[in-house]
């Protein structure tokens, strides 16, 4: 049976056993006892391995390649270059549609082929592949291509990029910038700003960073002799998207040709969200030599080529009337989206980041202007919190140093600018609508949940130590959602006792598949054991993904709705069963009865009195739009004056995130996004060399990140007090929150303590990460 309406009405998300509760992981009896099943444990008995030779040159002409003696050597099966594989009609991956330049030409970036081809355009850019036996005769074959390069000029700053004379890495775009966009009205902006009390700049880098997940990158493709369809075992978000852009856009072939599955998968946060060329190289060599090909990228191919995240050089200013209220604020910034303008890198910093710009903050009166500019370095795409954590960090960073400037507490300043529950629904200056938000009540109780009050005497006991103690604070909010917000489950009632429910959303470690069977727990009143999730496969059925922080919003809603339409298709059938009104049959736990008799059927009885032995739907449901969950984070850190070395010493939260599936697994979200938010405040960065254009930071030993016993304490809460209205579970987004209060958050602690102890003219210079070296200079000039 098939079903398709939109959103029902909003009911509770609590149950009798599954929402609400803290509920172990199903997933976790295999992964911690490190039975899980990842790409790379698969593989086929006449498999393949393939290996890259990459661009050891910035910019480079390709003069010409030369595969006689790595096509002689043993295993050898097959080497590709770009002009092969123009040759025989593949495409280069999609750009920035959608997007424009200034003149209103549509979004200029260079074709970035799965092969490079005459050009390459950042180092460790693919140039040829090889296809052998084993992995290393595919890696000493690789290693044997010779290639001629000319050395082309090289930019890696987007500041330097769009100067005259600089280095043109597209010809449609001499400027190097790809395409750009301006939303609200300056004249009105420039208007509030000439009549400001006082205004605030500041110049802020959210620097760039890596993804960095515990599986890297993964491919297995088995090309099927009998049928013509090749079957992808891949690490993905969103393998109906993969399918979708390899068809239509790269191969063009027929969907139906390619099946994409994937096991367990070993983190994602955003950079597994699409296809990459060496996604596309890999299948087009399975399909040539009708053979299984597996690629799995060693962590030096993820340092270099994988997409990376932020890189947003921004110029924000702030006008507030002389009791604070703001004005107006103006935005520009450049955003260095490597090598090629790709659909995403674009969007999150043109379009998605803007939409939350003005936060929680009353603010209409808007300048922002906004460029995707080229440069030679690996393309940027999603990272967790995706345009979203650069915003708020613009945001808070302005709050707190308006707050400074004008010698008024950050606290006050904020509940002067709040938006007020009485005015939601909201529509922000970027035209989008919070549907529900109590921001000061939040605040509220965070700072109670830090002991804000009581920061005085911890930052005595610090000093007596030798220590500066900060107090750094964001209340933010973000949006979450992708803008789909259609999604299709299937759900098989068995007569083996069995729910089986079928979701387009994707596993990568959140834990999603056990907050989906509590909701089928819940809708059917089952036991845990009897509901069986399965996750991606695009022949069980297409939908988005996992990315955006909409699977529980949009996945789980669909399976809600899923099950609730099973079960009255059930009553309909169960009715036939009793000879009975379907309005008299009722149902609960696993069973129908007619109403005022003894008559009753079982669930799955019922179903194995069905012609195949089942009860099926196939159920398609739309949320009414995003979620805006919101939240307020507290850090106070200790900075080492000797060594400027920083130390995160409390983090408290308080997070909107509507009703809660599994208090256990957004706890878990939210500490661990926090972890990577700190992570950039203090640690991460990708680095090139202004001289060469080469990454510095190609490896574990240049590449900081946090770790478990460098991390807080953490005390998290949740606010369930204003669920979504926008869905029938009324929850909100949650596995971007922690990454984008944490940044702002720490930060602002960082200049709150210099600020206390004699440094406050250095607060506007801050610029992460602050590592100890560069806070050091920052401190003393």
């Amino acid at each position: 049976m098939n079903a398709s309406v939109s959103t029902p009405t909003p009911v509770p998300a609590a149950g009798r056993f599954g929402s609400g509760k803290e509920v172990r992981r199903v997933e976790d009896d295999t992964l911690v006892a490190g039975l899980g099943r990842y790409t790379d444990d698969i593989s086929f008995a006449e498999q393949a391995q393939l290996s890259f030779s990459r661009s050891p040159y910035p910019h480079a002409r390709i003069v010409s390649i030369d595969t006689s003696t790595a096509a002689g050597m043993p295993g050898v099966l097959k080497v590709l270059t770009g002009a092969d594989l123009v040759a025989a009609g593949v495409e280069p991956l999609p750009g920035a549609a959608g997007f424009v330049r200034a003149d209103g030409s549509p979004a200029a970036t260079a074709p970035r082929r799965p092969l490079a081809h005459e050009r390459v355009r950042f180092v460790g850019e693919p140039v040829v592949a090889v296809i052998a036996r084993t992995l290393q005769q595919a890696r000493d074959a690789a290693e044997a291509v010779s290639i001629d390069y000319e050395a082309l000029p090289m930019v890696i700053d987007p500041a330097e990029a769009i100067a005259p004379g600089a280095p043109v890495l597209c010809d449609e775009a001499p400027d190097n910038i790809s395409c750009e966009m301006r939303h609200g009205s300056a004249e009105a902006t420039d208007a509030a700003f000439a009549k400001a009390a006082h205004v605030v700049k500041l110049h802020i880098v959210n620097q760039r960073l890596a993804a960095v997940t515990l599986e890297p990158r993964s491919i297995v493709a088995d090309f099927d002799k009998a049928s013509g369809r090749t079957t992808i075992h891949m690490s993905t978000q969103m393998p109906s998207g993969v399918r979708d852009t390899l068809c239509d856009a790269v191969l063009k072939i027929p969907r139906d040709q390619i099946r994409v599955r994937v096991p367990d998968v070993g983190g994602g946060f955003g950079m597994k969200t699409g296809m990459y060329p060496e996604d596309a190289v890999v299948v087009y060599a399975a399909r040539e030599l009708k053979l299984p090909v597996k690629w799995i990228a060693d962590r030096s191919e993820e340092f270099t080529s994988t997409t990376h995240g932020r890189d947003v050089h921004v110029d924000a200013e702030l006008a507030l009337a002389a009791d604070g209220k703001i004005l107006a604020l103006k935005v520009h910034s450049l955003a260095n989206v490597g090598a090629y303008g790709t659909g995403v890198g674009v969007a999150i910093q043109l379009l998605i980041g803007p939409w939350v710009q003005t936060s929680i903050y009353d603010i209409q009166t808007i300048d922002f202007h906004f460029k995707a500019v080229m440069t030679n370095t690996a393309p940027t795409g999603a990272y967790r919190g995706a345009g979203r954590p650069e915003a708020i960090h613009n945001m808070e960073r302005l709050m707190d140093e308006a707050a400074r400037q004008l010698g008024m507490d950050r606290i006050a300043l904020r509940r002067r600018n709040f938006i007020q529950p009485e005015q939601m629904p909201y529509t922000n200056p970027m035209g989008q609508v919070y549907d529900t938000g109590r921001f000061e009540h939040v605040m509220n109780q965070g700072l109670a949940l830090a002991d804000w009050s009581g920061f005085e005497a911890r930052a005595a006991e610090s000093k007596q130590r030798g220590k500066l103690r900060g107090l750094g604070i964001a209340t933010f909010l973000e949006w979450t959602g992708g803008n789909v917000f259609e999604e299709r489950v299937t759900v098989s009632v068995l007569a083996d006792g069995i729910i089986e429910v079928f979701s387009a959303v994707n596993a990568m470690g959140q834990g999603i598949a056990t907050s989906l069977m509590q909701l089928v727990v819940d809708a059917f009143g089952v036991l845990p054991e009897q509901v069986r999730v399965v996750l991606g496969d695009t022949d069980r059925g297409d939908g988005f993904g996992s990315a955006g922080s909409r699977s529980i919003f949009t996945g789980g809603s669909a399976v809600r709705v899923g099950s609730e339409r099973t079960i009255d298709h059930a009553r309909g059938l169960a009715a036939k069963e009793l000879e009975a009104a379907p309005e008299d049959v009722k149902y609960a736990e696993g069973s129908f009865t007619v109403a005022g008799t003894d008559l009753k059927i079982g669930l799955f009885e019922l179903a194995g009195k069905q012609p195949d032995h089942r009860i099926f739907m196939d159920s398609t449901s739309t949320v009414a739009g995003p979620t805006w969950p919101n939240g307020c984070h507290i850090s106070e850190v200790e900075v080492d004056p000797l060594t400027a070395d920083v130390e995160v010493v409390a983090y408290a939260s308080v997070n909107d995130v509507g009703n809660v599936v599994n208090p256990m697994i957004v706890r878990g979200q939210l500490d661990g996004g926090a972890v990577q938010g700190i992570g950039q405040a203090l640690l991460e960065q990708i680095v090139y060399d202004a001289e060469t254009g080469q990454p510095l930071t190609g490896s574990f030993m240049d590449y900081a990140m946090p770790v478990a016993r460098t991390s807080p304490d953490f005390k998290t809460e949740m606010d369930q007090s204003t669920p979504c209205k926008n869905n029938p579970l009324g929850v909100k987004g949650v596995g971007e929150l922690g990454t984008i209060g944490a940044t702002p958050s720490v930060v602002n602690a960082v200049a709150d303590a210099l600020a206390r102890n004699g440094f406050g003219a250095r607060t506007t210079q801050l610029q992460m990460p602050l590592s100890p070296t560069r806070l050091w200079d920052q401190m003393h000039g």
